[in-house]
């Protein structure tokens, strides 16, 4: 019987990801479709009887966004909630902002594979010329973080995720675990594939195969040393959740032309 149980996700639909776009660190709001993949969210978990004690999110408001919404539709608005720039989506450096069809037809869908999957490989950095810089670095929530904004990543790969990601959970996430709260983890494709992988110690080779879809919980359960008990597992409609995923592994490859 598992010790410890906690459920992570990452956030519902949001704008960019309709338009195929990388978004990462530009802050964007859900899509319609993004609101009821949260809301749906909500309705499954209260309808398998959970209730959470404490939700962490990143500091980007389609993470923030998808925690209201399910505690909304669990009527567990009143639950607290933590946000920190450690739980932000991996930041994609230069590659921001660029359509990820396009991309695959410039340099190919392996290489957008790497880029997009990979464990060690970082994308080019961004730069004080690219068009969402300013954007980025001059935002507030920025200001009240715990590093200083010049020590913010200007490109990350997941182990660059997971290395800002490890202090977090072991400092914060990990103690309210271990008190027994039950805790709701709404995060970020890949801050969310980094946590999985430590927590479930995936291969830096595994990892590239791991694909999840927004605004599906996924159901962790753990030993007392927080060692899993199993994989993690997908909460909803099974079939619809793999078509889910791929539907994003999707996103990286040339788009078909309609004849």
């Amino acid at each position: 019987m598992a010790k410890y149980r906690l459920v992570l996700l990452r956030h519902g639909e949001g704008a960019w990801n309709k338009e195929n776009r990388f978004c990462s660190w530009v802050d964007q709001r859900l899509s319609s479709d993004g609101i009821k993949e949260a809301q749906n969210c909500g309705k499954h978990l209260k309808a398998l009887g959970f209730e959470f004690d404490l939700v962490f999110t990143s500091v980007l408001s389609r993470s923030i966004q998808t925690a209201w919404l399910i505690l909304e539709e669990m009527g567990q608005e009143w639950v607290p909630m933590q946000s920190s720039w450690r739980l932000n989506e991996r930041h994609y450096g230069a590659l921001i902002g660029l359509n990820r069809a396009e991309m695959a037809l410039n340099h190919g869908e392996e290489q957008v594979k790497i880029w997009r999957r990979s464990y060690d490989v970082t994308p080019p950095p961004i730069t004080e010329t690219h068009p969402f810089y300013e954007e980025i670095y001059n935002d507030r929530r920025y200001k009240c973080s715990d590093v200083s904004q010049d020590n913010l990543p200007r490109a990350e790969s997941l182990k660059d995720v997971l290395d800002r990601l490890l202090p977090y959970w072991n400092e914060k996430i990990v103690p309210e675990l271990k008190s027994g709260k039950m805790i709701l983890i709404s995060a970020h494709g890949n801050s969310s594939r980094a946590l999985l992988k430590h927590v479930q110690g995936i291969s830096d080779e595994d990892i590239i195969n791991v694909t999840l879809p927004t605004g599906v919980p996924i159901l962790i359960e753990l030993d007392e040393n927080l060692r899993p008990l199993g994989p993690h597992q997908f909460l909803g409609d099974q079939e619809a959740i793999q078509a889910a995923i791929k539907k994003v592994e999707d996103q990286g490859k040339v788009k078909a032309v309609e004849k």
